[in-house]
């Protein structure tokens, strides 16, 4: 017999003494107090039995149920006594015989008596074994009875993988042999347990109806993963949902609305392959049902209180879900396929598959306002999963939804990419972290069996695609989606748990996909026995349309009557978009910031005010920034002295980095703005120079964030470590920016060039974002940089990629900041209160007001830099005694390139050779970057010499002898200037 641990396995055994005294009595798991380690009280008091109850005299089949497993597992986790009746009885005593008091125990183990209580009673035996062995099968379909659930709607695949029954499915009479059942026993009635809700009133019933009932719920075309869940309220919930009698009914009323939505969502499909054709539009073809499926949850979460709905989703089905679900008006998407088609800006980057929107309406169902949301997305599938949790969390945030009950995400995904990309397993694992958790989300697959052209069986190891779910404990519907009820049940049942629970979901809709992966495509090379079938697949619409037909529920007239209504919908739809002779980027915005464009759809102001703040700002600011502002707290000693060096600073009226970032924070969160501070150890910092979140040394998860602390009226800051994700959190993040214009949101990598991983989101949605989708995002990263022979992984953020990327548009803000490592504790990055009073402003470039502005025409070299690079310049020009023949200026703002002020220096110092120097590498960092911009600025009047480190593969060597020696011989270009002319 199979052995299943349960929480009785690991229940502490009783005395005598105890057992007597708590016979019987119920203790809920508890936890220790507050700070204490966790223990587990009893489920139940395994007491000792009474000679006359146990099993055939009232003793409830569950109460044994527990002790035989418990004991199973463990023979000491029962009273001696239990112990003593499970091994007689389990050797074919009778219970009058099986059973010793526990008065009577001790001295019968002593006699070593026990062998004489073993008697040959089979039918006693065979009762016993009978109920547990039942009770062991329904626990079998309640686990593995969606391995043969019927979920192919080509009855061809196995959607596990596996076309193995097994062996604890009763399939067959000859199966019960497996639990030491005969064919005879089907008549039996046997008690319930209750972690089953199949009898529904009934608390017993016969075997064969048991199983009966046990293969309705769990193996028709509806597969329920869900016993891997660690909770019991859960799975009770999951069990009553799917287990209870007749639970899936549908009433007149929802049977014609669901065959409405079938209707639009298939004849939306049909329209557009009548009028193009030969047009990619990845349809939904084979998978119709997603359209109800998705209205569906999106009524009963409407029904529970959301108000706003995010949305992400790959391309296939795209138009339909736009169409049908947001209602997007028919003829903006129509007059997509129109070649002729005008950009009204530049907002035609991306292809209409690939398009956003964003959409307040009335949900008909249940007559309240609900705002939808469909996030633009590239062709790298799963990439928009991070962002749409973000700008979910963000919408959560601004609207003081602090559960979730407002607003939720749905994500839409393929088998193939749900599977195969690692996106998907990072944003499950911020599902329930405190500072990125949305309070569950909906996942939806659309399971088409098959990835583009690969079979499932060579893109993924594990049996379903929806496997990574299971990190989380979130429970999985696998559902026949040529089954429209059973689709809408599942959905019906995902939306009230999230609505319950506030926990990830995951609906897969196992469907098929009746054209290639696009229109164009010829599948039949890859996958002819699917696609032979395929072709002879009735349309889920008209299987569904034939049984409501059969069942009474529509007459035919009224079938064809409600296609030919939504068939006159799209056709007069499709004559106003012949109208659209222009693409307007607003009709597709998925994330619109009122009050902050023009009509034209820029920015109202681009100018930069000024910066400064008070004498009496910076002083309140920088004393928050180095004091506790709690009572009672204890602090590390180190950061005492932290704090202390801080204050001493704030007399002096001088900043370093860390104070000057935080003068920077707390002015604009005592403006009103909301400051996001995300990334791996962000809150002391990676270089343990930030501390913006305090930790009490005597108390377990007490903290501090002293920047809370500055006014009664100020904007929230939120700094949190994020997990040890980049791809994911920086995602997270720019969707978190996505929702308004009027806050903060930085992400901070460990390193820079630990942004390597999260290039597809700088590639994919921040670099070109405005050109595809006239997504303007206020995300800034944090990069630290600098070459300091640490080694290629610590030392660049590989400043070239990004400026590549630049388009130079002088309305573009930069987003990038190259963060110090070794300048956040440099002597001489320090910067006086003077530098940050009312008028100043952000310096693009900085000039050298040095000794070289007394004779500018005396000086013989103008060296450009960019960073820390300047501070080894400095000393370096110092130790030559060139402080009044070298100027050295510091472009601070690269992109967009400050031609007026390079080329307001280079005139200043008129007769000084020109010199760009960096420590990077010649083929990486600024240099290809900015001499075109330098000569274009002087019209090549003069040669842009270069100092730096020569042509490299890798971003910085890992021998600290090597970097000083490149070090050494860069600066000794620098400031030789025969140096320069053997470039020539």
């Amino acid at each position: 017999m199979h052995r299943f641990r349960t929480c009785a396995a690991r229940l502490r055994p009783l005395t005598a003494s105890q057992a007597a005294q708590t016979a019987g009595q119920q203790r809920p798991i508890t936890a220790a107090p507050s700070g204490g380690a966790r223990t587990f009280q009893p489920i139940r008091c395994f007491s000792a039995p009474v000679a006359s109850e146990p099993f055939l005299n009232g003793t409830s089949s569950n109460y044994v149920e527990e002790m035989y497993f418990a004991w199973l597992e463990d023979p000491k986790s029962v009273h001696k006594s239990w112990d003593v009746f499970f091994r007689n009885a389990n050797a074919g005593a009778p219970p009058g015989s099986a059973y010793q008091s526990p008065l009577g125990l001790a001295s019968s183990l002593a006699s070593n008596q026990l062998s004489s209580l073993v008697g040959a009673q089979p039918n006693v035996e065979k009762l016993v074994e009978d109920h547990l062995a039942v009770q062991s099968l329904i626990r079998a379909y309640q686990i593995r009875g969606h391995h043969v659930a019927q979920l192919d709607p080509l009855g061809i695949m196995d959607a596990d993988l596996d076309s193995c029954v097994p062996t604890d499915i009763i399939t067959s009479s000859d199966k019960l042999g497996f639990y030491g059942l005969e064919e005879s026993d089907l008549e039996k009635v046997f008690r319930l347990p209750t972690t089953t809700f199949i009898g529904g009133s009934e608390s017993a019933l016969p075997l064969k109806e048991i199983i009966r009932r046990l293969e309705m719920a769990y193996c028709q075309h509806i597969g329920v993963e869900f016993m891997f869940i660690n909770d019991l309220e859960q799975c009770q919930w999951i069990r009553q949902k799917f287990e209870t009698p007749d639970v899936m009914k549908f009433t007149l009323e929802d049977k014609r609305t669901l065959l409405a939505r079938m209707v639009r969502s298939t004849r939306f499909e049909e329209f557009l392959q009548k009028k193009w054709s030969a047009e990619k539009r990845f349809g939904l073809e084979g998978c119709e049902s997603l359209i109800p499926a998705l209205k569906t949850i999106i009524d009963y979460s409407s029904e529970n209180g959301v108000e706003n709905v995010i949305m992400g989703m790959p391309h296939r089905g795209r138009l339909n879900v736009l169409a049908n679900v947001i209602r997007k008006e028919l003829e903006q998407i129509f007059c997509q396929f129109d070649s002729k088609l005008e950009a009204a800006d530049e907002g035609s980057g991306d292809v209409k598959y690939h398009l956003g929107m964003y959409h307040r309406r009335i949900n008909r169902v249940t007559d309240r306002n609900i705002t939808l949301s469909l996030v633009a997305n590239p062709s790298h599938l799963e990439a928009v999963d991070p962002v749409v949790q973000g700008k979910t969390k963000a919408e959560q945030f601004y609207c003081g939804d602090n559960d979730g009950k407002r607003v939720m995400s749905i994500l839409l995904h393929g088998d193939a990419a749900f599977a195969g990309q690692g996106i998907v397993y990072e944003t499950f694992h911020l599902s329930d972290l405190p500072s990125y958790t949305t309070h569950g989300t909906v996942h939806v697959v659309v399971n088409n069996q098959i990835g583009f052209t690969t079979d499932p069986r060579m893109a993924r190891s594990s049996p379903y695609p929806t496997d990574v779910a299971r990190v989380v404990n979130a429970p999985i519907f696998h559902v026949n989606a040529d089954d429209p009820e059973a689709v809408i049940y599942v959905c019906k049942v995902a939306a009230e748990w999230r609505a319950t629970f506030h926990k990830d979901v995951v609906v897969d809709l196992v469907c098929y996909r009746r054209m290639g992966h696009n229109e164009m495509d010829e599948p039949m090379f890859t996958q002819p026995l699917m696609y032979k079938q395929i072709k002879k697949q009735k349309p889920v619409l008209l299987k569904y349309a034939e049984k409501l037909i059969a069942e009474g529920a529509v007459s035919r007239q009224e079938y064809e009557e409600e296609i030919a209504k939504y068939d006159k919908i799209c056709e007069e739809a499709y004559a106003r978009s012949k109208d659209e002779k222009i693409l307007h980027i607003k009709h597709w915005l998925d994330s619109p910031w009122p009050g902050f464009f023009t009509l034209d759809g820029q920015p109202k102001s681009m100018t930069c005010a000024s910066t400064g703040l008070t004498e009496e700002n910076l002083h309140h600011i920088g004393q928050v920034a180095s004091s506790v502002p709690v009572e009672d707290f204890t602090i590390h000693g180190g950061q005492s002295r932290i704090l202390k060096a801080r204050a001493e600073m704030v007399r002096n009226r001088t900043v370093d980095w860390a104070l000057a970032e935080y003068m920077a924070f707390g002015s604009l969160l005592k403006e009103g703005i909301h400051i996001r501070l995300s990334g791996q150890d962000v809150e002391r910092g990676t270089f343990s120079h930030r501390h913006h979140v305090l930790h009490d040394q005597n108390v377990d998860k007490r903290i501090c964030i002293p920047m809370n602390h500055l006014s009664p009226d100020q904007a929230p800051y939120t700094v949190c470590n994020s997990s040890l994700s980049e791809y994911g959190v920086l995602g997270f993040e720019l969707g978190f920016a996505m929702a308004s214009p009027n806050a903060l949101i930085l992400w901070e990598a460990q390193f820079g060039d630990f942004h390597n991983t999260a290039q597809c989101i700088i590639d994919q949605f921040i670099c070109p974002g405005q050109a595809k989708w006239v997504r303007q995002n206020g995300i800034v990263l944090l990069l630290p940089h600098g070459m300091e022979g640490m080694g290629p992984e610590h030392s660049s953020a590989r400043p070239e990629r990004f400026l590549q990327m630049c388009n130079d548009d002088p309305d573009v803000m930069p987003l990038i900041v190259f963060t110090p490592k070794s300048l956040l504790r440099h002597p001489e990055a320090r910067a006086s209160f003077d530098q940050m009073l009312p008028g100043t402003h952000f310096q693009r470039l900085i000039p050298d007001e040095g000794p070289v502005s007394q004779r500018p025409e005396d000086v013989r070299r103008l060296i450009f830099c960019t960073g820390k690079v300047y501070y080894e310049l400095t000393k370096e020009r110092r130790s030559r005694g060139l402080d009044a023949t070298v100027a050295i200026a510091r472009i601070e703002q690269l992109s967009p390139f400050p031609f007026d002020l390079v080329k307001a220096e280079s005139e200043r110092f008129c007769n000084a050779d020109l010199v760009w120097c960096q420590e990077e590498h010649k083929n990486q960092g600024y240099y290809d970057y900015v001499k075109p911009r330098i000569r274009t600025t002087i019209q090549r009047a003069k040669p842009v010499w270069y100092a730096g480190r020569g042509p490299a593969a890798a971003p910085a060597t890992g021998n600290k002898n090597t970097h000083l020696v490149e070090l050494r011989r860069f600066l000794d270009t620098a400031f030789d200037l025969e140096a320069f002319r053997d470039q020539v």
